[in-house]
């Protein structure tokens, strides 16, 4: 590679982007290989995905550069439909392979949402599957990860294989108009990118992280550095020894970012720079042609297969970890498995590199036309989503089946009323099916309509539960997700009584006072919860009265003093007791062992004590308590199953067909209630 001082004609400036560059592909190899070590064994972020991501976009640039500086039409269409010709296959391959081992060895409360991001993979959209769902991707439990969370950053990929080429393609028509090089173009474009995607990744990584390390928009800087790289790369000849050091420098660097830094919560900030500039260096560096230099190693046949084996072996060695991780319930890797994993995993990739992904690359019968690119795109496509559909399709009809006997076979709360003589068939599943599980919360209903003007800071809280345009009275429910799970066993006795129901909630926040929040976005929802008292004038409103954990049961101070100052305006309010929680989920233990078995019954320090709200509703006349604990945990004991109904849907919620089940009883209590604060209804 030599140093060009002068601007360069056409010939000259396409051969300052071609040549083949084993080290980088050497690079590649380092960089899976640091992914698969720090995913196996220390569950932290190494930076080598992100690596991973600027090479795609360093090799993708140089082709690119190469066709538009030689004058040759780009296709962009035709590089499209070549590209993901070459990818698809084997990432539909693994997909297909974990959908089987989703089958065979996962719990069944994990499938239904696993399902999804499978089709979500294939489609390159896993990114946002996640981002959606606030997945947290340091969670330091694995075997409760998703086995196609490593899709996300394939997706990212797919998706600026989509864009780059249209950034490429205005720089080819630039220089069509002007004759102006494309390097030049690009570099402006490329670095606008990386202005503008890096200022927003640091934003959104510090104020929603979980979202931001799925958000293909935090993540565009990194393509946008290989590609000025790329750019810049044939310009750059540092002395001999500086490249030497430069490699040197850059892999130590490059190795011990994750290793230095607990980088947990900080990606893809500003601190993904240290591993991406640590690349930078070893590609800066490049053929050293000196036996001291770090690119001697990269350059080894051995690594470079390895290289060539990437894509593989990332796509293999997630679904392998996380499967042997469900089937031995454990939260990571011993060193023995752990070792055993890594071996099996690059195995596997170099053999399916060599069965399938090179012989898939060479097939030329689907390069001599568009139309047949397109087809076996279509045929990877349809090899993940016909089964997986077929698959929903028959757990949904026979979903339905039950849910059409539930009146019979799944009477839940019911089952406790004296007297009660369950005439079911004695072999039918508890409902929710457990794949179902966890999506079983409460619906709340869709944003509030124009006639609640909330300040637009707190209008996203607002929900009409039960819309009604003449009701005999608004009722208002502000709290939590503890208050939100009781809606489904409001809503019969609010469509008896002619009501309108609006619910004013945030996840984890109280309903208390500023200094009792448990986030500092909870202080803002609570000042909103004052004007959405003052906005709705309720007629009558229900809350959450006391506050559990894992542990017991506690009433909040804040809590009586909102109370008095409702009862001051007049505002008859019904706290209804909180609910025992625990530190996993009941249901767990029922799929396992059973719904019956002993060992699923837990105890709680709140059980057969008095509602601690007793006393202030006894002081306040337009306050009561309720309390429903004896129909959540009968007997005082908390049952995985009450009627053949999944009583909890996670740890702490209740799942929104029990709480149905509850309506008889909770609409009884709640007019007890109701008629003690001065009511009529």
């Amino acid at each position: 590679m030599t140093a060009h001082t002068r601007d360069p004609g056409r010939s000259d400036r396409v051969a300052l982007y071609s040549g083949y560059r084993p080290e980088v592909q050497g690079l590649r190899a380092v960089a899976v290989l640091l992914v698969v070590i720090y995913h196996v064994f220390v569950g932290r972020v190494s930076g080598g995905v992100d690596i991973f991501l600027l090479i795609s976009a360093f090799f993708m640039t140089l082709s690119f550069v190469r066709k538009i500086e030689g004058g040759r039409r780009l296709d962009i269409p035709r590089y499209w439909l070549h590209i993901f010709r070459r990818l698809l296959p084997l990432a539909s391959l693994i997909i297909v392979g974990t959908l089987v081992l989703l089958a065979l060895f996962y719990p069944d409360t994990s499938i239904r949402d696993f399902r999804w991001q499978g089709l979500a993979s294939v489609f390159y959209l896993q990114n946002w599957e996640l981002a959606s769902a606030s997945v947290d991707y340091y969670a330091a439990d694995h075997s409760t990860a998703s086995p196609f969370q490593h899709f996300w950053s394939l997706s990212v990929q797919g998706q600026v294989f989509l864009l780059w080429p249209l950034i490429f393609g205005f720089a080819w028509w630039v220089r069509r108009r002007t004759r102006i090089s494309s390097v030049p173009v690009l570099a402006v474009c490329f670095g606008l990118i990386f202005a503008a995607s890096i200022a927003y990744s640091v934003v959104t990584t510090e104020t929603q992280q979980a979202f931001a390390y799925f958000d293909t928009r935090a993540r565009l800087w990194e393509f946008a550095l290989g590609s000025l790289i790329a750019l810049a790369i044939p310009y750059l000849n540092p002395p001999r020894i500086v490249r030497i050091i430069l490699g040197w420098v850059g892999i130590v660097s490059m190795v011990s970012v994750g290793v230095l830094v607990d980088v947990q919560g900080a990606f893809p900030g500003w601190i993904a720079l240290w591993p991406l500039l640590s690349a930078a260096a070893i590609i800066v560096a490049g053929n050293t042609g000196s036996p001291f230099g770090f690119d001697r190693f990269l350059s080894w046949w051995p690594v470079v297969k390895l290289g060539d084996a990437a894509y593989a072996l990332y796509l293999v060695h997630w679904p392998l970890l996380i499967t042997y991780l469900v089937i031995r319930d454990r939260p990571m890797a011993g060193w023995r498995s752990g070792i055993v994993l890594v071996v099996l995993s690059v195995v596997l990739a170099i053999i399916i590199t060599h069965k399938v992904e090179n012989p898939i690359r060479r097939w030329q019968w689907p390069e001599l036309s568009q139309r047949r690119s397109g087809a076996v795109i279509a045929v990877c496509v349809a090899t993940v989503v016909v089964p997986t559909v077929l698959w929903m399709q028959t757990e949904s009809v026979r979903a339905q089946r039950l849910v059409d006997n539930a009146y019979r076979n799944n009477p839940g709360a019911v089952a406790l009323e004296p007297g009660f003589n369950f005439r079911g068939d004695p072999g039918a599943p508890a409902l929710p099916l457990p794949e179902d599980l966890p999506a079983n919360d409460a619906w709340i209903g869709e944003s509030c309509p124009g006639d609640i003007a909330l300040d637009p800071a707190y209008a996203n809280a607002c929900h009409e539960f039960v819309p009604n345009d003449s009701p005999d009275k608004t009722v208002l429910l502000v709290g939590n997700s503890h208050t939100q799970h009781w809606l489904p066993a409001l809503e019969p006795m609010a469509e008896t009584n002619n009501w309108r129901v609006i619910i004013y909630s945030q996840l984890g926040c109280f309903y208390t006072v500023a200094e009792e929040q448990p986030a500092e976005s909870c202080k803002g929802w609570l000042n909103g919860a004052d004007q959405a008292v003052d906005v709705i004038d309720p007629d009558l409103m229900f809350v959450q009265g006391t506050f559990t954990s894992v542990n017991g049961e506690q009433s909040k101070p804040g809590f009586e003093q909102r109370m008095r100052e409702l009862d001051a305006l007049g505002i008859p309010v019904v706290g209804i007791r909180d609910v025992p929680r625990f530190p996993g989920p009941l249901a767990n233990c029922a799929i396992d062992k059973g719904t019956d078995h002993p060992d699923c019954y837990r105890g709680h320090a709140m059980l057969g004590t008095p509602d601690p709200q007793r006393a202030l509703a006894a002081e306040l006349p337009h306050f009561e308590s309720m309390d429903m604990t004896d129909l959540v945990c009968p007997d005082q004991q908390c049952r995985p199953t009450v009627g053949n109904v999944y009583v909890y849907f996670d740890d702490d919620h209740l799942s929104e067909m029990y709480a149905h089940t509850l309506a008889p009883e909770f609409t009884r209590r709640a007019e007890q209630a109701l008629s003690a604060a001065g009511v009529q209804l």
